[in-house]
């Protein structure tokens, strides 16, 4: 029988607070952050406070959950700013097709972002402005 090792990795604040996080599981928070926005489905800017509320308790312990918390709340953010100006936009019917757009490229990129990140990967959303360093 073959036992499997579990890999750990020591990093930035963890590693100076001498804890240790296994890579699976910060690919797993890395990934939830991603997922959280979807929360966004149920209740107004969960896209945004689902991300924020997985980072902020996670940004010490995980070098991948800090970066990957950021890049998702600036994706989310820029998200809901361009919702905003599509929907100001629905008074001529161009608005109605770039919420349409807007919803479909929203989803397919947080879908792409999570996978990516539970890959282990430093994924960055495109169009997206930085709003948070």
């Amino acid at each position: 029988m073959i036992e499997e090792s579990s890999t750990e990795v020591t990093t930035g604040e963890a590693a100076w607070l001498g804890e240790t996080h296994s890579i699976k599981a910060e690919g797993n928070w890395a990934m939830g952050c991603h997922l959280a926005s979807f929360a966004g489905f149920l209740i107004p800017f969960g896209n945004i406070l689902g991300p924020l509320v997985v980072w902020l308790v996670k940004k010490e312990k995980c070098h991948r959950v800090a970066d990957q918390g950021k890049e998702v709340l600036n994706f989310q953010i820029t998200v809901t700013f361009m919702a905003l100006v599509a929907s100001l936009l629905t008074i001529i019917f161009l608005g109605v097709l770039l919420l349409v757009a807007l919803v479909i490229y929203w989803v397919v990129f947080t879908i792409i972002g999570t996978i990516r990140a539970n890959g282990g990967e430093f994924y960055r959303y495109p169009f997206t402005l930085r709003l948070i360093k």
